[in-house]
């Protein structure tokens, strides 16, 4: 009896592990096999009488050496992911682009036409490493763009813990036939998506859709910002990958010697820059409308969303702005922003590392190896080419190209980049002082240790006494600071500007940082059972502001309730959340000593 129940629970822990690991279903079979076999043997021996205790450890250590050798060979096949979900999708009409023809597929009812994995560049690789984007050669033939394109180059966990992860934060794990695969990683990465209503008489307008990440992980074919629900609304979508990390965003001299344009350390915002000048020259062929594009993107993106209005190569090339949680407005930008001085020193850490003396030789080592160090290369800088100055900078002198804008931040934005730190009463001026210094004091006296703690955690958030505030002021500087100046920049300038703040709590991510996407972009079908009525109502609502503010520049329409517009008198924000309502930001009285910093480090 020992035996059978030993046999039966290490099986079913190993087919656990099978599924959380995605293995093929050949290693399924094999692991049924071995246990069938394990109780044959069994049976065997005790028939002729032969089963002893040597026998039986020799039984469990073959059993056990079956188990992992078949875990190790049968682990998941490499695919792309189909653009839509519906099986032998029909194919589009030929569409013609400026390198040749292609054709998408439809979704299952006719309503989106989806163009998935069209090349806007040549591949980044070999002597196109570290250098801008080179315009796609044609090709021979119809270019059948029916499967997304692989992820830019990225850290990338085991699969088991991608499920885990799936488990204990998304809460969205489902058993399923049909997923045992990964998903292609290359730096052949330069691929974009469209989705797009069949053509009419009139021309569409156009999001332009810019994936986070923190400049160093992210695709641009996540659930929660496809464009069916988009295109459905008369609006075009568009998403893409982009060169991250070290590939997009290593810096040294020698490169930006040899660089025709005297560029290094952007390649991963050029990258987005001639997505987006693709865009524009090649989307009336799908029905779009160059001289309506709105450029959008959440984290990373948002704060590409930022460079991307105020860089020179974009002039003419958009006319919105939609940026969700992120900015590189600050002064000293928190994230996704350094001097070139700093991008420098980076890369000569990554040189160092890898033993190299020159760029060129980096353009020989593996693309693995280059992943492999410790050098921070997750952030844009000013090059003189793509990005000019400060941010901010620009913004005084009204340089700036977005004509309006709609952006905003979420309830709990830090909680999930904060899990690992322990929060008490004794450690919480030290933890702020981290990142604003001597102004730690002073904002412990407008957000003190024992705020009371929020309403829900990730299982293995560290917590501590102080956890609750500490997420609220990191929160703050990390996040919805720069919105904040990025309004006050918009009345001075009189440009429209819509500020939302994320409260709805689900299911899934809450309102966590990247809680809203799913919302925003119509994707809640996509997690049946984590969404409730209350929650498909407030999407269909946020996606109405959306999309009518990517056809107008205004997100009020028929049926929404009125998101008042930014002036120097109306300073409050629209509550997305189980109330749609104008306001208070909740930490106006945290940027006033966040201001202080800002103002004393520059």
């Amino acid at each position: 009896m020992g035996f059978t129940i030993s046999v039966i629970i290490v099986s079913l822990l190993y087919l656990a592990l099978l599924e959380l690991s995605k293995n093929m279903i050949i290693g399924w079979c094999l692991a049924l096999i071995g246990i069938v076999l394990m109780f044959v043997c069994r049976a065997y021996f005790m028939k002729k009488d032969k089963y002893d205790k040597k026998r039986m450890a020799l039984m469990w250590v073959i059993f056990i050496s079956y188990l992992m050798i078949n875990y190790l060979f049968t682990g998941p096949e490499e695919k792309r992911v189909p653009a839509v979900d519906n099986k032998n999708p029909d194919v589009t009409e030929v569409v013609h682009v400026a390198s040749g023809d292609i054709t998408g597929v439809y979704n299952e009812d006719h309503s989106v036409r989806v163009f998935a994995g069209i090349p806007y560049a040549e591949a980044p690789v070999g002597e196109l490493r570290f250098r801008e984007p080179v315009t796609k050669k044609p090709w021979d033939g119809v270019l059948a763009c029916d499967s997304f394109g692989p992820m830019a180059m990225q850290p990338r966990n085991a699969v088991i813990y991608d499920s885990l992860s799936t488990i204990i934060g998304y809460h969205d794990y489902k058993v399923r036939f049909g997923d045992e695969y990964v998903e292609p990683m290359s730096e052949d990465c330069l691929y974009l998506n469209v989705y797009a209503p069949e053509k009419g008489d009139e021309l569409k307008p156009v999001v332009f859709y810019i994936h986070g990440g923190s400049l160093n992980t992210g695709q641009s074919y996540y659930t929660e910002y496809r464009g069916e629900t988009f295109a459905k609304e008369g609006v075009i979508f568009v998403n893409f990958a982009y060169r991250l990390g070290p590939f997009g965003y290593y810096a040294a001299d020698d490169l930006k010697a040899e660089s025709e344009n005297g560029t290094t350390g952007n390649y991963g915002l050029l990258d987005q820059i001639a997505a987006l000048k693709w865009v524009y020259d090649n989307i009336e062929a799908f029905g779009g409308d160059k001289n309506k594009i709105t450029i959008a993107g959440e984290s990373a993106g948002s704060s590409s969303v930022n460079a991307l209005c105020v860089s020179p190569l974009t002039e003419g090339l958009f006319r919105y702005a939609i940026a969700e949680s992120s900015s590189i407005l600050a002064k000293k930008p928190f994230h996704t922003f350094r001097t070139y001085e700093e991008a420098i020193e980076q890369g000569d850490i990554l040189r160092k590392e890898l033993g190299v003396a020159s760029s060129a030789e980096l353009r020989s080592i593996s693309a693995d190896k280059l992943l492999s160090t410790s050098s921070k290369n997750t952030a844009m800088t000013i090059d003189g080419y793509a990005i000019n100055e400060m941010p901010y900078l620009t913004y005084e002198k009204g340089n700036n190209h977005e004509k309006a804008l709609l952006h905003g931040f979420n309830a709990k934005e830090a909680d999930v980049f904060m899990l690992n730190i322990k929060a008490t009463r004794d450690n919480y001026e030290e933890l702020i002082a981290e990142e604003i210094g001597d102004y730690a004091k002073e904002m412990a006296e407008v957000v003190p240790w024992n705020l009371p703690p929020r309403d829900d955690h990730i299982a293995i958030d560290a917590l501590g006494e102080a956890k609750g505030a500490l997420n609220t002021v990191y929160s703050a500087l990390w996040f919805s600071y720069s919105h904040h100046v990025w309004n006050r920049y918009e009345v001075t300038l009189g440009i429209p500007s819509y500020e939302y703040y994320f409260t709805k709590r689900n299911g899934s991510l809450t309102n966590y940082h990247a809680g809203e996407l799913p919302y925003a972009y119509g994707n809640l079908y996509r997690h049946p059972g984590l969404y409730d009525e209350d929650d498909y109502k407030l999407s269909e609502m946020m996606v109405g502001y959306w999309t009518n503010f990517a056809k107008t520049g205004d997100p009020n329409g028929e049926g929404l309730p009125t998101w008042e517009m930014r002036t120097a008198i109306q300073t409050k924000v629209l509550e997305l959340g189980d109330t749609v309502q104008m306001v208070d930001d909740p930490n106006e009285k945290i940027y006033e000593v966040i201001d202080k910093y800002q103002s004393n480090e520059n």
